[in-house]
């Protein structure tokens, strides 16, 4: 390859890149939308490559624009892709009927979240009847692990080495964002929830926000994801509370047997090769 050409390939590969962060960027803000300033405010790019990128996103239908508010939002080239990319990573398949029996039985808002790197994302929320008023987690929305319930029920699912680690290269963020929750706080609150098994937060990252969480996990107990349950906190108090987690567990029994069950087309792979 020519110096010209190798030129031009990592440049491309470079905007490539670019693009791809910006289009995970939106996706976090999936349900208020980002604004342009935003957008350059994260990345640390200049407005003029930021918005370059955008376009081309937007030509790629992959992102699209607030009439309104001028806010970005995905597009829906990105919710297809979404929607065909389930049928390979179909955990929220496998767990919105229980996200919705908990939501109906309970009242509370109920959340499937899942690891990416340092941080927990939410993949979906599921509003009771009395949902918190909060809107801080939205699919999309994303916190460093151990900062909610959920997330804190996957940090305490992980080997403890591994989730020392975490909290060291989230410690800036952890002071920076959340004060109620110092590095030292969440390994306190990290061993109470390895001795329980469920995770708790007691309103740590908003006032009055409670939430309950359990992870899930596969066959060979490595971590897929967590479920977990939030309100206000005169709706978690004992013996309610207690209550909530039984139920939650429950279900997470039912979502970690559905996993574990072999598809139609195991079974039909088995048969052939046996």
């Amino acid at each position: 390859m020519k110096l010209e050409e190798q030129d031009m390939f990592f440049g491309g590969a470079q905007s490539v890149d670019r693009a791809l962060a910006l289009l995970s960027l939106i996706g976090q803000y999936a349900g208020s939308g980002i604004a342009l300033s935003a957008l350059v405010a994260q990345t640390g790019l200049n407005k003029a490559t930021v918005r370059r990128l955008v376009l081309a996103l937007i030509r790629a239908r992959m992102v699209e624009q607030s009439a309104d508010t001028r806010f970005y939002h995905l597009g829906q080239e990105a919710y297809l892709l979404g929607v065909l990319a389930q049928e390979r990573h179909g955990l929220l398949t496998q767990t919105i009927d229980s996200l919705q029996r908990l939501a109906q039985m309970t009242g509370d808002a109920a959340f499937l979240s899942v690891r990416r790197g340092r941080y927990a994302v939410c993949l979906h929320r599921e509003d009771g009847a009395h949902p918190i008023r909060t809107y801080a987690l939205m699919p999309g929305a994303h916190h460093p692990l151990g900062v909610g319930a959920g997330s804190l029920a996957m940090l305490a699912a992980l080997p403890h080495a591994e989730a020392e680690a975490l909290i060291i290269a989230n410690h800036a963020e952890l002071i920076d964002k959340y004060p109620k929750l110092p590095p030292q706080t969440l390994r306190d609150h990290l061993d109470q929830t390895r001795a329980s098994g469920v995770a708790i937060n007691p309103g740590l990252i908003f006032e009055d926000s409670w939430g309950i969480g359990v992870a899930i996990r596969d066959a060979q107990r490595h971590l897929i994801g967590a479920v977990s349950l939030a309100a206000i906190k005169s709706r978690m108090k004992e013996p309610r509370r207690s209550e909530l987690s039984q139920k939650l567990r429950a279900e997470v029994r039912v979502i970690e047997a559905r996993i574990a069950r072999p598809t139609a087309q195991e079974h039909k792979t088995e048969g052939t090769t046996g």
